[in-house]
């Protein structure tokens, strides 16, 4: 975490301290703001490694800054939450969260997440081997993070990029919730099954012909996820 530049986001002032008096023992540089919009400010201006994100506050709420960001980067961004039902924590990633933490939380567990999330950004797709496909439709070449739909490139998050490699790598074979967090999140994450479906989900967006009857990512019902794999010019699934 040396060097590391951080946004902390969150309406309370004591809150964001303690974070502040957390990160900064482990070397980093943190930046605190206490609106959204304010640190959409600081983000336009300085180059952040990761956002903490807060989201409930007065102006523009953690799910609006939360796609704000992504427009403006594929920064990973951490929210941290009091609200932690399923359904806020499946919104919170659709929004393009890289992860989801429910208040209150330990100081174990948030440096263990940021680690986490950190280390996702460091391993670069293409580690274990080429990671190039081409069809009539998709196109990729992950050692370069270049993806490419009817020609168009896509630009996916680091978190995508390391789902897709992990599928890729195991072309063809089914692959359970369960394997596909430990080889993406990392074993800490072997409980969060809703993070693979949501990240599942925004891939097809991205590059599925058709999302609602997907070519490429597939699943079995009850047991997993693969990548098929396609003859070049077969348009059909």
């Amino acid at each position: 975490m040396h060097g590391r530049k951080i946004l902390v986001i969150d309406d309370e002032k004591d809150f964001i301290d303690l974070i502040k008096r957390e990160l900064e023992e482990f070397g980093a540089t943190v930046d605190p703001a206490l609106s959204a919009e304010e640190g959409l400010r600081l983000f336009r201006d300085r180059h952040h490694d990761l956002v903490l994100l807060d989201l409930m506050m007065p102006g523009i709420d953690g799910w609006q800054a939360c796609r704000a960001f992504r427009k403006l980067s594929d920064v990973p961004i951490i929210m941290l939450t009091a609200m932690g039902s399923d359904a806020e924590v499946v919104r919170g990633l659709e929004s393009g969260a890289d992860d989801y933490l429910v208040k209150p939380f330990s100081r174990q567990v948030l440096l263990a997440r940021i680690r986490a999330v950190l280390r996702r950004m460091e391993l670069a797709p293409g580690q274990r081997g080429p990671l190039r496909y081409e069809d009539d439709h998709l196109a990729f070449d992950l050692a370069r993070r270049e993806v490419a739909v009817q020609g168009h490139p896509v630009k996916l998050t680091p978190t995508e990029y390391y789902l897709l490699e992990c599928l890729v790598c195991n072309a063809d074979h089914l692959l359970t919730p369960r394997q596909i967090l430990e080889c993406v999140w990392g074993p800490e994450y072997v409980d969060s099954i809703e993070y693979v479906h949501v990240y599942i989900h925004r891939l097809r967006q991205k590059l599925e012909p058709d999302p609602q009857t997907p070519r490429y990512l597939l699943n079995v019902p009850g047991a997993g996820y693969l990548f098929r794999t396609l003859p070049a010019g077969n348009d059909r699934p």
